[in-house]
């Protein structure tokens, strides 16, 4: 597997006022509000995006409920892995006995994903990324934004893109 990039990292959340109190409140980070739950930014060194994730939308993303199966360890955080070719990365996952919770899916904003649980609970999922990585060679673009200069793609094909500040 050829891991290009840590594409996002970020806690998911059951109740997103104390997530919000301490992210935002007191950490004091440049977070962006989407649908008054979800908080994401480009502009935090060291990952190319950060945010709370609410369990209610994690569930949905991997099993199209907005509640987290009871059988099924509910994950704290969630962690994007950007790969050079997914269907190599998710056939590898299967064949080292990885139980896949969603493979190889689109999702609405133009990322594709393969998700699974890692041993610590970590929702994990390796994926491309297209607004993180160059469009005329697909290679990762350096910086702590998708650009590096912190101007990122609002949209993908007109579907508003998480985590993905204005064009300004």
């Amino acid at each position: 597997m050829d891991v290009l990039f840590v594409a996002g990292f970020g806690p998911i959340s059951r109740d997103i006022a104390q997530s919000r109190a301490l992210y935002l409140d007191a950490l004091n980070l440049p977070l962006t509000t989407e649908d008054g739950l979800y908080h994401h930014t480009e502009a935090v060194a060291g990952t190319k995006a950060f945010a709370i994730w609410p369990l209610a939308q994690a569930a949905q993303s991997c099993f199209g409920t907005e509640t987290w199966p009871e059988h099924i360890s509910t994950p704290q955080a969630w962690l994007e892995f950007d790969v050079a070719d997914l269907p190599a990365a998710t056939a590898e996952l299967r064949e080292k006995g990885y139980e896949l919770l969603v493979a190889e899916r689109t999702e609405p904003w133009g990322q594709s994903v393969t998700r699974f649980l890692s041993p610590e609970g970590i929702l994990v999922a390796v994926t491309t990324t297209p607004w993180m990585r160059d469009a005329a060679t697909g290679d990762p673009v350096p910086g702590t934004g998708a650009f590096g200069d912190e101007t990122q793609v609002a949209t993908l094909d007109g579907v508003s893109t998480p985590g993905a500040a204005p064009v300004v």
